[in-house]
């Protein structure tokens, strides 16, 4: 699987120590080469508009809620040495809300040179740095008068999570500003965590996984080769019963089964994840094909058999995890914002490393249909858990309170466990990197917005474009060459699954691709140059595995790569959006920009007993049901909301 890849160093791709290059992932061997945040700039439409938001109202909002609720002066306390007999507010993670809040900061001073964001990385490095222990320890919960000793609590104290999140926030600096203050710290405390838990030092693990992706990550950045290696032991130590047992099951730490030996994806679907985006990153620059291989294998299954039609992972509320196979209840899914972002990393790594474009497929549905449907319109309100189906209108939030629960049908300001908000906000920042790619002399496009890019192909030259698009609610892409070299290049689109067929228009004539494939170009382009890749986003239904019994005799409707929905504020009044069955015979329409599907209003059966002899008929009142983008549901109010609608 991994033999077509190419050492990063030889090919003039690693970007090692290049404070302009902002690669959120550089691996140092390869398949294509990650575009960088100055190589691909957003300009309008969907993602744009999100950036912008993201900007402009989620990065404030998010250090606001943090001053309030006193998770910033958690570190101030440290500093001064006041943390004996001071209660500490926030749960013992709560340090690394702070760290992906710093890193939405790096890559957003650096996408954009934006002074606000620029102004609070510094105001929250200085508090940040201030704690930090001579030794390079940096937790504000743990180790410090009045409080449990270090590592006093793996399983479920976060320590090493919260460090691996610092990591992460020092690699977008490192990548867009270059070695600074916060840099260092994380460079201190990745060797106190090296030699605290190297091969001669204590043999444990977290209980949440993401020590290893930070430290593979800032080994790349830093040219340091210790810490991929302390990765490395982090991942071969789990699987092997090192945590404490509970309730839940070592399962829920994936420390059930070695890594390289697991066949799926299993427990929280969060800690899954982020644990398979290390072991790609550590297989990848180590040679260790085994330990990609593993996750391809894992990746593969779980798409699978474990995956909601959204992209969404983990149907399981009481341990935020996967299910078995087949578990995939629409009302029940859980699907974390943060097990969305995770998956992306992960589909992210294995693209770059194998150039498989199902990974960029899984980017795209999990982009649309999980990313953007946490965020409420303004940026000041977000969704944690992602059902598929509301059976009752959730409570309206109260955008000045925290929200104790991770799961209603509105979207809350802030929560208790507050992870969801920090983590969009860093993969917002950094979007537009999963925009293109490079292989040589080939630019491949992967993800369609409206933009510019402008990047060096392998032997040096310069292919800038132009890309103009309404997508996704259009499917025409065009593409405006503004400099190319004078020798053939190839240019790849990316034709998503969903999509049956597509043309791509050149000027030597049209090229056509099946779904699930890619159309390339091969010519000497010069500036002026048009290409329009045309795709079908015509409304679509879409039927599920039969071995799904949660939504066996449903069909869900989709258009483009967007899940749509139905919500009950769209059903005219004195009818219960649970009473509506569609015909699947009519095919969904597009009039006037909304789609619709032919349904009828089923009355109840007004039984004592919800069970007889007879099936229930179909006879009612008939109308066009209006569907909406699953990820803007409940924007207009709280209200019932299905995926997936019940055919005649």
């Amino acid at each position: 699987m991994t033999s077509d890849l190419v050492d990063a160093d030889r090919a003039g791709l690693s970007g090692r120590l290049d404070p302009t290059g902002g690669r959120p992932v550089v691996p140092a061997r390869g398949a294509l080469r990650p575009l960088g945040l100055h190589e691909v700039a957003l300009t309008d439409g969907f993602w744009a508009g999100l950036q912008r938001t993201n900007a402009d109202a989620t990065l404030e909002h998010c250090e606001r809620w943090m001053e309030r609720l006193g998770w910033l002066a958690n570190f101030d306390r440290v500093a001064a040495g006041a943390t004996a007999g001071a209660d500490r507010p926030g749960w013992q993670f709560s340090d690394s809300e702070v760290y992906k809040l710093l890193e939405a900061l790096a890559w957003e001073s650096g996408r954009t040179g934006d002074e606000r964001a620029e102004a609070a990385f510094r105001r929250l490095t200085a508090r940040v740095v201030a704690a930090q222990d001579d030794d390079g320890y940096l937790n504000t919960c743990f180790g410090h008068a009045g409080q449990p000793p270090r590592y006093s609590d793996l399983e479920m104290g976060h320590e090493l999570y919260c460090t691996g999140h610092l990591l992460q926030a020092a690699v977008a600096r490192v990548r867009t500003r270059g070695v600074d203050a916060l840099v260092e710290a994380a460079r201190r405390a990745a060797d106190h965590v090296c030699t605290t838990f190297g091969a001669d030092g204590v043999q444990g693990i977290c209980g949440h996984p993401e020590i290893e992706v930070g430290l593979a990550e800032l080994g790349r950045a830093l040219d340091e080769p210790r810490y991929t290696e302390q990765a490395r032991l982090f991942l071969d130590r789990r699987g092997h019963g090192t945590l404490a047992d509970i309730p839940l099951g070592r399962a829920y730490f994936q420390d059930d089964v070695p890594i390289r030996e697991a066949d799926v994806w299993r427990g929280h679907a969060v800690r899954a994840l982020y644990l398979s985006a290390a072991a790609v990153d550590v297989g990848v620059d180590t040679a260790d094909d085994e330990l990609v291989d593993a996750v391809v294998r894992q990746w593969e299954r779980s798409v699978a058999r474990r995956t909601y039609l959204t992209g969404g992972m983990g149907s399981r509320h009481q341990d935020e995890g996967f299910g078995e196979d087949w578990e995939l209840s629409p009302d029940r899914a859980y699907c974390e914002t943060c097990a969305g972002i995770a998956s992306t990393m992960v589909s992210w790594r294995l693209f770059l490393a194998t150039g498989d474009m199902r990974y960029a497929d899984l980017i795209e549905r999990t982009s649309y249909n999980v990313v953007a449907t946490s965020p409420r319109s303004d940026g000041r309100a977000f969704f944690y858990a992602n059902p598929l189906h509301l059976r009752a209108a959730g409570q309206p939030s109260d955008d000045d309170q925290v929200s104790p629960r991770a799961e209603g049908g509105s979207r809350a300001a802030w929560f208790d466990v507050s992870c969801c908000p920090t983590n969009v906000a860093r993969t917002l920042a950094s979007w537009h990197t999963y925009a293109a790619a490079v292989r040589g002399q080939e630019l491949v496009l992967l993800q369609y917005a409206g933009g510019r890019i402008r990047t060096t192909l392998a032997d040096g030259s310069v292919l800038a474009l132009d890309v103009e698009t309404s997508y996704p609610d259009d499917g025409a892409v065009v593409v405006r060459v503004l400099e190319a070299p004078a020798t053939p290049v190839t240019l790849t689109f990316r034709v998503p699954a969903w999509s049956p067929d597509a043309v791509l228009g050149t000027p030597d004539g049209p090229l056509g691709a099946e779904g699930g494939r890619s159309v390339s170009v091969v010519r000497v382009l010069q500036a002026g140059d048009e290409l329009t890749l045309r795709l079908d986003v015509s409304p679509r239904l879409t039927w599920p595995d039969r071995r799904i019994d949660a939504v066996r005799g449903c069909v869900a409707v989709e258009a483009g790569p967007l899940v749509l929905c139905a919500e009950q504020t769209d059903v005219p009044a004195g009818i219960d959006l649970a009473d509506l069955v569609v015909d699947a015979s009519v095919a969904p329409v597009r009039r006037d920009g909304r789609v619709t599907v032919a349904a009828t209003a089923v009355p109840p059966a007004g039984r004592t007993w919800p069970y007889d002899g007879t099936q229930a008929g179909d006879q009612g009142e008939r109308l066009d049901l209006p569907l909406i983008a699953y990820h803007r549901w409940a924007e207009r109010e709280p209200g019932e909301m299905r995926v997936w609608l019940p055919v005649r």
